[in-house]
């Protein structure tokens, strides 16, 4: 088997280099595999070497996410003389999974690209949580590739049965994989990489992610033990790319501890809510104190759950600041503060129009 159709190059890649080779014959199709701080890993044609981007590619990049991720498809240079290949272009992604940039930009990270499956593991011990799983799944789901639950250290758990009813639920009946640590979980994983996807595990530190890929590839991953308080601690320290033994490839990624919001598919998250949302009286309505809102009879029903709802408006919130920086972050916090007022500028010139007013009045009553 051709070593690069393992890597998931295919007929439509290579086609899609055709135009951009006819601009420079020096140009080789490769795939990133590795990523790190200040460099890549790639296969192509010659196996695998390191790569860095060129200083044209540098220059004219104006966004974080616009940088080459492992799973991107590119297009590079190679030198006899030079064990380092030069990354000239990206090919298109066809589907892109990020996350926020840490710090202060709010830009877009991303943290592995043309995949196909988004395995979301999370552990059945303090690491669980709905909430962080209902944002994994919409920035899943927005992403193009197909989410999978994997519900990690089942032994560990006492009401599995009840815990897969809500993650059915909320997942909207997404396959749910149930693993634990006191056997190999490979099998459960191999009808989903028969056909050689690109596959990506996501999830915090801790769950048991390393522990899960290498039992599907055979190059093993560095593994450590959770630490006080059911804290897990951070092995992988970048993104990497392996075979599987079944076929296709998987990505490993840092344990995420806090995921952003940036690009998300809340709608989908959350069409239980959204579709009683055509039902309110109001277009508008917040489902807080409007009459006539379906949102607010199905909490009354008890068809609807008040934590679903608070975590429904606090992702709809953050996906308002998709794109925006610090600055503009904290602006349109204020103004949803003082919206009553008509926004955090028209609030600040009443308060100053009140001081004026409450000053006059005291200057007034000494004279």
């Amino acid at each position: 088997m051709n070593k690069l159709k393992e890597y998931g190059f295919t007929d439509r890649v290579y086609t899609q280099t055709e135009e951009l080779k006819k601009e420079n014959d020096d140009l080789h199709l490769a795939r990133i595999i590795g990523q790190y701080r200040d460099r890549y890993k790639i296969i192509s044609e010659f196996g695998e070497m390191y790569a860095k981007i060129s200083r044209k590619f540098r220059f004219s990049t104006e966004h974080l996410s616009q940088y080459p991720a492992v799973g991107d498809f590119v297009l590079a240079t190679f030198t006899k003389n030079d064990d380092i290949a030069i990354i000239h272009n990206i090919l298109p992604r066809k589907s892109i999974f990020g996350r926020t940039a840490v710090g202060s930009s709010q830009e877009e990270q991303v943290l592995a690209t043309n995949i196909d499956i988004i395995f979301i593991c999370m552990s059945l011990n303090n690491n669980y949580s709905l909430n962080r799983l209902e944002r994994y799944l919409s920035i899943a789901w927005d992403s193009g590739a197909k989410p999978v639950v994997v519900l990690t250290k089942s032994d560990l758990c006492k009401v599995i049965d009840g815990i897969i009813t809500e993650v059915e639920e909320v997942s909207f009946y997404s396959e749910i994989i149930v693993t634990t640590n006191q056997e190999n979980n490979s099998e459960k994983f191999a009808h989903l990489m028969t056909y050689s996807p690109t596959v990506v595990f996501v999830g915090s530190s801790g769950v048991g992610k390393s522990t899960l890929i290498n039992q599907l590839v055979n190059e093993k991953l560095a593994t450590s033990e959770i630490g006080h308080g059911d804290k897990g601690r951070h092995t992988t320290t970048g993104r990497e790319m392996f075979l599987s033994k079944y076929g296709g490839v998987i990505i490993d990624t840092p344990g995420t501890r806090e995921v952003g919001i940036q690009n998300t598919d809340v709608a989908k998250s959350f069409n239980d809510i959204e579709e009683l949302a055509q039902n309110c009286k109001f277009r508008d309505c917040t489902h807080m104190k409007e009459p006539g809102c379906a949102v607010k009879k199905a909490l009354e029903d008890g068809t609807l759950d008040q934590r679903r709802l608070d975590n429904y408006s606090k992702l709809l919130i953050e996906s308002s600041y998709d794109g925006l920086n610090s600055r503009q972050i904290e602006e349109a916090k204020l103004n949803r503060m003082f919206k009553s007022m008509g926004g955090h500028k028209s609030a600040k010139k009443q308060m100053k129009n009140n001081l004026e007013r409450k000053n006059a009045q005291k200057y007034e009553s000494l004279r």
